[in-house]
């Protein structure tokens, strides 16, 4: 379950992230669906930064409850998408 806000490309599973995403420069962050804000440990947002979006999508939504929680990509390379 991730949502990519930071480009014109959004899926429903981390199964449809898109191959242009894949070994640019990422940041992935833990979203609370019903706050829709990231989710935050001793005040500091819960993002990683990675090449490998979607092994960071799995990772962090380990053990959580998809109705509750979405990873979001944001890719940092402004051509990533192009």
């Amino acid at each position: 379950m991730f949502a990519t806000k930071a480009s014109a490309a959004k899926t429903k599973g981390w199964q449809g992230l898109m191959p242009a995403t894949l070994g640019c420069a990422c940041q992935v962050s833990l979203i609370d669906r019903r706050t829709g804000r990231a989710h935050r440990v001793g005040g500091r947002p819960v993002v990683v930064f990675t090449s490998d979006p979607q092994a960071a999508v799995i990772e962090l939504l380990s053990g959580r409850d998809a109705r509750l929680w979405e990873a979001r990509i944001e890719p940092l390379d402004a051509y990533a998408l192009q």
